[in-house]
């Protein structure tokens, strides 16, 4: 066999293969190692973070904040939505004005966990508040919102009589008049309470969808005290429509005083807790215009008023009132439609007794002027409260309609709790 001699150019050839080959692992080695210290720098990074983080949160306060009306809330209440408490903390600051920076006045509890406005919001009406909080460490936390209040347009009121504090008579119902339509009359109603001292059922009966009224079966107990709350804030009358009272209304109930008018023998007799106190003589409508019968209720009192035909229907040819007194004396009112107890001047003593001459009211005799008290108008005036009852019989008219005025009296018991929606 013949011995081959490696020359050096092989020898050399080799050497580069090998050297190729030692690079090539050199190569792969040292990108295994580029990364290894990559990730080694990522884990470095993200312990960094936690740490940045836990460091972090050690700096965030636990005082947690909470507004009402949340942020951006609209139809907010005017009464009792706007309110900021805390957890974790207390309230440091607050601060609430308008979207014009008007600033509203509110109370922070003694306590520092909650703050209110002092007053009723206005309707319509954008608000914000900002509020800071600190917790037990001395960290601070802050919050903001704004919201606004519902408007009149999504809004009822309910306009009541009696008003709060006054003496009336036995006859004087709660009545309400809403400034909308109540489409939910259930909702309402449930959110109003009337009750009395006396302990007598009060009952409320919707005469349509925007009067609703209360009494007992039998006139309010002398001396009785009668209570009238109104929860209406937040309650849907309507579809998007909601009321905003939050209210309370007391009235004394004064001595039983009831006066009957007979129209037959035209005379008017007063009692008080049953006992005859006056027999007064009168003059009814005529019998072209006769006076309604029923029980009334007085609702307004004038020492002296005018009183125009044409605005209760009675005109002449000419589109003008029948009569048109500029100073009638000591008016009472009984009815909507137009209905008075009331003093005459103008007609002749001899009438109060014997004739009916009036246009439907009940006439007392008067002087012009109102200035005598001596009189039996003044007197009938002087001696009546709003809310006593004037019961007219004999005449030759129909029974008044018990919504015609503050007369429901003149619906049954059982007819007025059919008109309840509860």
């Amino acid at each position: 066999m013949e011995k081959r001699v490696m020359t050096d150019s092989k020898r050399r050839s080799g050497l580069k293969v090998a050297s190729a080959v030692l690079g090539g692992v050199l190569v792969l080695s040292a990108c295994n190692g580029g990364e290894d210290d990559k990730d080694a720098a990522a884990e470095n990074t993200r312990t960094s973070q936690a740490q940045i983080d836990e460091a972090a949160a050690k700096e965030v306060s636990k005082a947690r904040i909470a507004i009402l009306p949340e942020n951006g809330a609209t139809n907010a209440s005017i009464n009792n939505a706007a309110k900021v408490t805390v957890t974790d903390g207390t309230l440091t600051e607050v601060t609430m004005t308008t979207k014009e920076g008007t600033p509203v006045e509110g109370t922070l509890a003694a306590d520092g966990k909650s703050w209110k406005p002092d007053g009723q919001l206005e309707r319509s009406t954008t608000y914000k508040i900002s509020a800071t909080a600190k917790d037990s460490a001395g960290l601070e936390a802050h919050e903001n919102a704004s919201f606004t209040t519902v408007s009149p347009a999504n809004s009822f009121i309910g306009y009541f009589t009696p008003e709060d504090g006054s003496t009336v008579g036995v006859g004087m119902p709660v009545s309400i008049k809403f400034n909308k339509a109540i489409m939910d009359r259930k909702a309402v109603q449930s959110a109003i309470t009337v009750s009395s001292s006396s302990g007598q059922e009060v009952v409320g009966h919707w005469f349509n969808s925007q009067r609703l009224d209360f009494r007992p079966d039998q006139y309010w107990a002398e001396g009785s005290t009668v209570t009238l709350k109104l929860a209406l804030d937040g309650v849907e009358g309507a579809e998007g429509v909601y009321g905003v009272q939050e209210k309370t209304v007391t009235f004394k109930v004064g001595r039983n005083q009831v006066s009957t008018v007979d129209a037959a023998t035209k005379t008017m007799t007063v009692t008080q807790d049953g006992k005859t106190i006056k027999t007064i003589p009168i003059s009814a409508g005529s019998p072209e215009n006769p006076t309604y019968n029923g029980q009334m209720v007085i609702s307004e009192k004038f020492k002296e008023t005018r009183m125009n035909g044409a605005t209760v229907g009675f005109t002449d040819d000419d589109g003008k009132g029948e009569y048109d007194i500029k100073d009638v004396p000591h008016a009472m009112r009984l009815s909507t439609s137009g209905t008075f107890i009331h003093g005459n001047y103008w007609g002749p003593d001899s009438v109060f007794g014997s004739a009916n001459t009036s246009h439907g009211c009940v006439g007392l005799n008067d002087v012009k002027g109102a200035g005598d008290a001596k009189q039996p108008a003044a007197w009938f005036y002087n001696n009546s409260l709003i809310g006593d009852v004037v019961i007219v019989k004999n005449s030759q008219d129909t029974t008044i309609k018990p919504d015609n005025g503050l007369n429901g009296w003149n619906m049954d018991w059982a007819q007025w709790k059919a008109g309840s929606a509860v």
